[in-house]
């Protein structure tokens, strides 16, 4: 590694935060540096908007070696480090910390290469998930996971935190669907894993840093897979009269052997405000929604769509449809990919839950946030990637009354709580950050935890790179759960009290 030679720069005449600044605007154009209050306001908190931290300063770098030299400086000078993409993150995962600057990712926003023969992308961070598929699309390709957010969310930040969508079910989330990154080290490293080939030698290496959410190094290009558009795509909408009957049928799908391209379950309070926000034509009198979508050939799908239709049937279903083309297909998806926009008509705002369970728990998970919603006084609306029993609950409060913030996050921490009792884990797709964080002892006891601190050790040693997210600062970590954890409050005021 070269070493980065900066003019020297009199510390004792200036204070830290002067200092930070003017090193960083001689490694990179000045005007990509923003200090001011009114320039780094916007970068304040991710999308969950619940809780805020001022950095010290947000950089913006526009290529790999000055994301390498930034590293390098503040390596040196022991200045922490929090990478961000498009600030789409649910978990508070690019959360700034006051005494920390951010690194955003926002100008690495070009496809550097698309390989149809390879069936593959080369892409900067920045570049939205939707951006790819819209680039390969014209010879009918697309790209697979597809996040709720995929208009928005930067590719870099789904490998960060592993997102998925509601294909992933039959086509995996990101980790299944990229080959390859470039990344950063915070000593300015830089180094290559993967690349366009689909099996790699040695050590799973891609498998650990997609899902590392940002405390591993900082990805300055990712190298994806892209398929090629099915022959036929149909879907099918059907309404349940009770929440363990559609629950019921989603498992006995899955357990038939058939593997839906997608399949996603709505409750009723969702129902009726993404129909209200959509005009999807939503069966309102359903207590459950299932949409199952399948792909393939002709045949297949057309004798799929019988299986289903029998299964749903058995189950007591009330009503069911079938698109019967492209144009109705989508529609039956408009709500669901609207369920978030959808939900800011229920209440001043809204706090979206990420927990996974085993599939044959739907139901029981379904009626246990509903009497959770009763205990609380809140109310709920729910959506789940049925297929691999990803939960995403919406709990509607009013932000601008601390008792509801606090009820809140307490209602959270039960519902992952759940998905822990269940057989489930605390994350599905949203990641850890700060929101989960003082749960990770509900999964991991102190040797699974210090574990995972000595890998993210071995590659960060003065622990510079987005600190304070994923693992709790410990006192100890009971088998029994319990989480006893030291606040850091000067620095995370506002985060959550699990």
């Amino acid at each position: 590694m070269s070493e980065l030679v900066l003019p020297k720069i009199d510390k004792a005449t200036i204070n830290k935060k002067e200092y930070i600044f003017k090193n960083l605007a001689k490694i990179i154009n000045p005007e990509n540096v923003l200090s001011h209050a009114d320039d780094i306001k916007p970068y304040e908190t991710d999308a969950l908007a619940a809780y805020t931290q001022t950095p010290l300063a947000v950089v913006m770098p526009e290529n790999t070696e000055e994301v390498s030299n930034i590293l390098k400086f503040c390596h040196k000078e022991n200045i922490k480090v929090v990478p961000r993409g498009a600030g789409t993150g649910l978990s508070g995962g690019a959360l700034p910390l006051n005494d920390a600057i951010l690194l955003s990712l926002g100008k690495f926003n070009k496809i550097i290469e698309i390989d149809f023969e390879n069936k593959c992308v080369v892409t900067q961070p920045g570049v939205t998930n939707l951006g790819i598929t819209h680039a390969v699309q014209h010879k009918n390709f697309y790209y697979a996971p597809d996040p709720s957010s995929q208009l928005a969310c930067s590719i870099g930040g789904n490998v960060a935190e592993n997102s998925g969508g509601v294909h992933s079910l039959k086509y995996g989330t990101t980790t299944n669907n990229i080959l390859g990154v470039e990344m950063v080290m915070m000593d300015g490293t830089v180094c290559r894993v993967g690349g366009k080939t689909l099996d790699q030698e040695g050590y799973d290496l891609m498998g650990l840093i997609c899902g590392s959410e940002g405390l591993l190094g900082v990805i300055t290009e990712v190298t994806v897979k892209i398929l090629k558009n099915p022959q036929v795509v149909k879907a099918a909408l059907i309404g349940f009269p009770t929440i363990e009957e559609g629950g019921n049928a989603a498992s006995e799908i899955i357990s038939s052997g058939i593997v839906p391209a997608g399949m996603e379950i709505m409750d009723k309070a969702l129902i009726e405000a993404t129909d209200n926000f959509s005009k999807a034509g939503y069966p309102r009198d359903a207590e459950l929604l299932l949409i199952v979508e399948l792909d393939g050939t002709e045949s297949e799908v057309d004798e799929l769509l019988k299986q289903v239709r029998s299964i749903c049937e058995k189950n007591n279903c009330s009503s069911l449809k079938l698109s019967k083309n492209e144009k109705e297909r989508l529609s039956f998806w408009a709500g669901r990919k609207a369920a978030f926009p959808a939900c800011g008509a229920m209440a001043p705002d809204y706090y979206c839950m990420d927990g996974s369970i085993p599939r044959g728990k739907l139901a029981e998970a379904l009626l246990e946030i509903k009497r959770l919603s009763e205990k609380y006084k809140l109310p709920v609306a729910n959506c789940f990637h049925a297929g691999d029993g990803n939960l995403h609950p919406l709990i509607m409060f009013d932000g601008s009354d601390k008792e509801q913030l606090r009820k809140t996050e307490e209602f959270g921490a039960e519902i992952l709580k759940t998905c822990v009792r269940l057989g489930g884990v605390i994350t599905g797709e949203h990641g850890v950050g700060v929101e989960k964080r003082e749960l990770m002892c509900e999964m991991f006891n102190n040797t699974d935890i210090q574990q995972q601190l000595d890998i993210k050790k071995s590659l960060d040693e003065k622990n510079l790179l987005n600190p304070g997210k994923v693992y709790p600062i410990l006192r100890k970590c009971a088998e029994e759960g319990r989480v006893h954890v030291h606040r850091n409050e000067e620095k995370f005021p506002d985060l959550p009290r699990f």
